[in-house]
């Protein structure tokens, strides 16, 4: 439910052959369905649905001719910029699963309206998604700064390569922490290209992946 696998609209695939390129590598894991979730960032990604589509468009007529069986849907991930919020009230946004809205923070600063935006999220009719919060360092610290993003029904998406220290030590512990706390809901690849597949195959033998996978399936790694 989060992957950069659509060509040439953001900082993931490059071409349509890295899109084949990554899509095998998704397959050889076992990988049957993908959303592929491009970035939608006002100053620097201005991607719009339709150019999401089109791309997706893209993206399945080359997985076609390359015969690589591998079932990709689109959302997308959205960046909590000044433009985001219009785009929630006119509902002009993409979303997965049961109307599961996946969004972004930036990295740099905290966020002081987080709350309000989660609540406008849901009056709208959708389910908030964070991605990869364990990445933000003002969250870092105390776990109970994800407890209370919980506490508001918004759902916390953890990268699978964050628990092979990809991102550094300090995500890596959150991620770790986080799982062990019971505060995941969902687990990503986050690919944006091959080093990221070499981490999502390193990640599969973490002990704190490994208990993800064995509870019953409420989380879900695509």
């Amino acid at each position: 439910m989060h992957s950069h696998i659509i060509s040439g609209i953001d900082d993931g695939a490059r071409t349509i052959d890295d899109s084949i390129a990554l899509a095998r590598r998704f397959k050889a894991l076992g990988y049957r369905k993908l959303i592929a979730t491009p970035h939608i960032m006002a100053d620097y990604f201005r991607n719009t649905p339709d150019t999401i589509r089109r791309g997706l468009d893209k993206l399945r007529e080359g997985l076609l001719q390359n015969q690589v069986d591998l079932e990709v849907e689109a959302a997308a991930e959205y960046y909590m910029d000044e433009t985001f919020e219009k785009k929630v009230r006119e509902k002009s946004v993409l979303t997965f699963g049961d109307n599961y809205l996946l969004f972004e923070l930036s990295f740099i600063n905290y966020p002081s309206n987080i709350n309000d935006m989660i609540k406008l999220i849901q009056d709208n009719g959708y389910k908030p998604v964070l991605a990869h919060p364990e990445r933000y360092p003002y969250f870092h610290g105390t776990v109970d700064n994800y407890s209370r993003i919980k506490d508001q029904d918004c759902y916390l998406q953890t990268n699978a390569i964050a628990l092979t220290g990809y991102y550094g030590p300090g995500p890596k512990a959150l991620s770790e922490e986080m799982i062990e706390n019971n505060l995941v809901d969902f687990v990503g690849s986050d690919m944006h290209h091959l080093r990221h597949a070499d981490a999502l195959v390193e990640s599969l033998h973490t002990s704190s992946l490994q208990k993800l996978l064995s509870e019953p399936l409420k989380n879900s790694l695509l």
